[in-house]
This record gives C-alpha cells, sequence and structure tokens, in this order.
C-alpha cells in the first residue's frame, strides 16, 4: 500500500447472479434484503459477506439477533461497508424496467419484521450476540450517546486525558466523566503547537472570528518549496482548525488534503509534527473522517507512528485514533497494517500516544477482521502483561473484552493466564476506576461463554470470592455479569467433580486442571507462542 492516495477498499463482496434470463420487470435476488424482503435502498456489506438493506442491520444489531438466510448459515453483523455496485446495479434496473426508485425503509417497520422471524425462530434476542453488544456498548458507566459530530462531545482536557489521580483530585467535568469508550477526541488535541517563532507570531496576527482565509494563498505556501513557508501555513491552519468547526469542514478538500499529505512525511519534524496536528483537527469532524482514509494518509501515519519524532507519534497516533472512530474507516485501518505499529506504540513513554493508541486499537477491533489480526499478531500476551503491570489498565481491558470475542483471541488469552490477571485486578484496591472492574467483570464474562477450561481456571485464580466481592459492593452492570458467572460456576460444579472422579477412576492418577496453563507468568513469548511478534 503506498502512499499514492488510490487505496480503494470498498469493494463489492457479493456479485449479482445472471441476469440473462431473468424477466426484466422481476428484480434479481441480489437486490432484494433478506431480512425486509423489498428492494434495497442503501445495500450494504456485513462481515460474512452478505449484502442487506441498512436498516435491517441496524434493527438485528440493536435486538441482538442474527436471522437464518436459506442456506442455513447466520450472517455475522460485525462490520458494515457500503455496497456502492449492488446500488448502481439497482438504480441501473429500476431505470431500464421502468420500475418506481426504491424508497429509504421505515425503521418501525422493519423491526416488526425482525421481531416476527425471532417468534418464528424461536430466538429471544439474548443469545451470545446480545452478550456481546452489551460488552462493546455496556463496560463503560453510562450509556452510548449519539453525537453529529466529534468536536462537541469533550470540553477542553484538565492536565491529562484520563487518569486515576485527575478521578480523586479533580472536581468531574463533563470531559472526564465521558467513558472510555465513548470518547472521541484524541489526547493530543490539548497540547499546544510545537516550538516556533510563527506560534507566536500567529498568534498576534490571526484572528479567531476572521473570515474564512483565502485557500489560495495557503495552498501556494503548503505547495512552496521553501520550508518557512509550509511551516507558517500548517501552523497557521493548525491554530484555526483548532478553533473554528466551520473551516475543518471547508478546508478538508481534495486540493488541500492533497497538498497537505506530501507535509506528513517532511524531513523537517516541525513541519511533519503540525501537518499532522492539522490532520487531527480535521478529522474531528465526523464527515471528515472516510475523507481522510481514503484519500491515502494512513499508510503515512504509519510510517510516522514506526519512524517518527516523538511528538509527530504522539499525534499520529491520535489521527488514527480519530479516524478509527468511523465504522466505515475501522476495516481499512487494519487491512493498511496500523495494528501492529499501534501496539509498539503502546510502549511509548509518551502519555498521551499510548493513550490514543490504545482507543485506536479498541475501535479498530470492534470488527471481527481485526481482532483476528490482532491476535495473529501475538499482541495478547503483551496486552495481559502490560495489564498486570498496571499500565494503562482501564484501556487495555477494552482491547482484552473485544479480543476475548473471538475464538482466537479467547484461546489465546486462557493460554495467558488471563483469568487469574483478571481476578487479580479484582481484588481490593487493584483497579483504578469502577469502570475499570466493570471491564474486568465483562472480560471473564466473556471468556466464560462456550469455554469447558474456564471453570477450572477460575477456580484456580480465586474468581468467586472476587466476584462475590463485586456482587456485595459493585455498580450494577458488574454485579449483573458477575452473578451470571457465579451461576455458571456453580451450575457445573456436580457435573466437573463426576468427570474429576471418573478421569481418576481410569487413570489412577488425577490430573491437574492446570495442564491447560502456561506456567505462571514465565515464557510469554517462548514456544507457547512461535508466531507472536514481541511489542
Amino acid at each position: 500500500m503506498g502512499g499514492n492516495g488510490k487505496h480503494k477498499w470498498k469493494i463489492s463482496f457479493h456479485r449479482p447472479s445472471s441476469n440473462s434470463n431473468m424477466d426484466p420487470k422481476q428484480p434479481s435476488k441480489d437486490f432484494i434484503c433478506p431480512v425486509s424482503g423489498s428492494l434495497m435502498f442503501d445495500p450494504v456489506v456485513v462481515s460474512s459477506g452478505q449484502t442487506f438493506e441498512r436498516v435491517s442491520v441496524q434493527v438485528c444489531r440493536e435486538i441482538g439477533y442474527s436471522p437464518m438466510l436459506e442456506d442455513g448459515s447466520r450472517p455475522d453483523f460485525t462490520t458494515v461497508i457500503q455496497n456502492l455496485a449492488i446500488r448502481s446495479t439497482i438504480l441501473n434496473w429500476c431505470k431500464s424496467s421502468g420500475t418506481e426508485l426504491p424508497r429509504p425503509p421505515d425503521y418501525r417497520s422493519v423491526e416488526r419484521i425482525v421481531r416476527t422471524a425471532m417468534a418464528e425462530d424461536g430466538h429471544s434476542g439474548s443469545e451470545f450476540g446480545v452478550s456481546e453488544r452489551e460488552l462493546l456498548k455496556g463496560v463503560a458507566d453510562k450509556p452510548p450517546v449519539i453525537f453529529s459530530h466529534a468536536a462537541t462531545e469533550l470540553g477542553h482536557r484538565v492536565n491529562h486525558f484520563y487518569s486515576a489521580s485527575s478521578e480523586e483530585s479533580v472536581t468531574m467535568t463533563a470531559s472526564l466523566a465521558t467513558p472510555l469508550h465513548l470518547t472521541t477526541r484524541p489526547a493530543c488535541f490539548s497540547s499546544p503547537c510545537s516550538s516556533s517563532e510563527i506560534v507566536e507570531n500567529e498568534s498576534q496576527t490571526l484572528n479567531p472570528d476572521s473570515s474564512t482565509p483565502e485557500e489560495e494563498q495557503y495552498l501556494a505556501k503548503l505547495k512552496s518549496p521553501e520550508v518557512f513557508e509550509q511551516e507558517e501555513a500548517v501552523v497557521s491552519l493548525r491554530k484555526l482548525t483548532r478553533i473554528r468547526e466551520d473551516l475543518r469542514v471547508s478546508l478538508c478538500n481534495t486540493r488541500i488534503l492533497s497538498a497537505i499529505q506530501p507535509l506528513i512525511s517532511s524531513k523537517y519534524a516541525t513541519v511533519q509534527t503540525n501537518a499532522i496536528a492539522l490532520l487531527v483537527n480535521l478529522s474531528l469532524e465526523k464527515r471528515n473522517k472516510v475523507q481522510i482514509v481514503r484519500s491515502g494518509f494512513v499508510p503515512h501515519l504509519i510510517d510516522v507512528l514506526r519512524g517518527g519524532v516523538s511528538e509527530s507519534q504522539e499525534h499520529a497516533a491520535g489521527a488514527l485514533f480519530s479516524l478509527a472512530l468511523e465504522e466505515e474507516n475501522q476495516m481499512a485501518i487494519g487491512v493498511m497494517g496500523a495494528l501492529e505499529p499501534l501496539m509498539y506504540a503502546l510502549r511509548s513513554e509518551n502519555e498521551r500516544t499510548r493513550q490514543d493508541s490504545a482507543l485506536a486499537l479498541y475501535h479498530t477491533t470492534l470488527i471481527q477482521s481485526n481482532r483476528v489480526k490482532l491476535v495473529k499478531l501475538g499482541a495478547v500476551p503483551t496486552l495481559l502483561a502490560m495489564t498486570r503491570a498496571g499500565n494503562s489498565a482501564s484501556r487495555l481491558l477494552l482491547i482484552l473484552c473485544n479480543l476475548a470475542l473471538c475464538t482466537e483471541g479467547k484461546s489465546a488469552m486462557l493460554d495467558g493466564n488471563a483469568v487469574e490477571c483478571l481476578v487479580g485486578l479484582l481484588r481490593k484496591g487493584e483497579v483504578e476506576s469502577e469502570a475499570t472492574r466493570e471491564n474486568c467483570v465483562a472480560a471473564l464474562w466473556a471468556l466464560s461463554q462456550g469455554s469447558m477450561r474456564f471453570k477450572g481456571l477460575a477456580k484456580e485464580a480465586g474468581a468467586g470470592e472476587a466476584l462475590r466481592e463485586i456482587v456485595e459492593s459493585g455498580s450494577e452492570r458488574a454485579r449483573e455479569k458477575a452473578k451470571r458467572i457465579l451461576q455458571m460456576l456453580r451450575g457445573r460444579e456436580d457435573a466437573a467433580a463426576a468427570e474429576d472422579f471418573d478421569r481418576i477412576g481410569d487413570s489412577g492418577v488425577g490430573v491437574s486442571r492446570s495442564r491447560h496453563r502456561v506456567a505462571g507468568d514465565r515464557n510469554l513469548y517462548g514456544p507457547k507462542f512461535p508466531n507472536s511478534t514481541t511489542f
């Protein structure tokens, strides 16, 4: 993937069947949403490859239901990408056949159809799909909130983005109270411009309330061979876009983005840092996020994250986090190779780089394909080791919660003694916030689902005592999950005892459940993980 801005990642995974023998008045089955049964207005491709009406996917996700298709399979709604090829084909068919163009479906009507299908299918909507939704949306202490753009959710950051000390010593404001998984502004957004005489000059001469700057003048400076003019332009635009939301929208156009892109790779640190910081400001607007990714900036940000100066890396991590907030970008960011450098950035000495890298990884692993990629990179042992060390545990647990939802992630976490690690964090005095406790319980709940090994590992780690403490003194959400885990553990007690008795009778020796574990905390990067990368 080069930096030529030609990243065509929006691909149709669903090919319309041949219509040579099709009645021109009858739409192809490929044009009909399998859920709503109507001609699709806004077709989207889901993770499992099928195409659905977007509203149908939204309804199914919200309810927690995956309908059975004609071939007996159930779709995976984790990722949604607009299917422009099918939409164009539908519109062309409507014109050629004289059929009325499809209209946007009514949400309530689709919801009634889905609930009827659920009743016929014998589902209540409370299967693991719902558990996954709860884990992803309900691990913090406030319900999700829908925002129109990213620039207005949070006030200015007080000293640090989020920390245990700030919780104790600072009066909680809207910005600090925002759950981590709902945070939408990069930590680097509050940092000042790079040290330069230009910063002082600009602050004296530029009026934030002035009219839109003359675009041609800025374009000329951005493209100038003179480093001073490049620096002057990016610093000025960075300052303006930090304050004015209207300029973030108007300046995020093809000409400006094309002029900024080469400066991201500038060998002059001040130019590079301020160019990336400008990109972060532009990315705060929701409508700009997809355009920035399509313009080819992600490979440049990855290069900076791998080898840029510390301040540039800080802003590169912030930019990737901001771009990953847009669902349509998450798959592309993973495909273009951002996961590994983001993992390395978790070890950065710069706190803001660590914070934004962790949240970028959290949002990119909301989709299944990126979870599997991250596990194959050997990230689980590193994440667990860092969590044990207490480094940004609240953010790392968000990532681990996501990874626990896929088979590969669950297996790697159980192999890496994740149960022992999480139970240890739950013990009194070892968590930095109530949200961290909730995330620990959520991760344990995910690990317990469909795992024959969880019970033995939980017993060895003393999970029962820690979970009972949560039931007695935890938040409502944490108590609910803890109760479910305890019920599951008690429900299998007799069966497990009988199984152990039979095993002893057959072999004459007791087989310790610890054979399923990696011994202690040793050899996290050794033979047990032959394909892992040490971050």
